[in-house]
């Protein structure tokens, strides 16, 4: 589990502005892109492992996902948001 009190220190590291946890929606509709097989990162890698928890950037543009309660601040490794349908 994450522990929340990260996100006083942590940033994106594109936008450098803040992160929070995202809401159960947007972590469900991103598991129905992976579960669809639709769902890639920004390098282009499709994504397979379904996401328990998700990092957003302040402005909505990036999701991270958290691993094991690690945050993975990788920009090659975000979710670029919104979603296409």
């Amino acid at each position: 589990m994450f522990d929340t009190k990260l996100l006083d220190i942590l940033c994106c590291p594109e936008t450098r502005g803040s992160l929070k946890l995202a809401d159960d929606a947007l972590v469900a509709s991103l598991n129905d892109a992976i579960s669809a097989g639709t769902l890639k990162n920004i390098a282009g890698e499709k994504i397979s492992e379904k996401m328990d928890e998700v990092l957003v950037a302040e402005d909505g543009s990036r999701a991270y996902p958290v691993r094991e309660g690690i945050p993975v601040l990788l920009a090659d490794e975000a979710v670029k948001l919104p979603l296409e349908v």
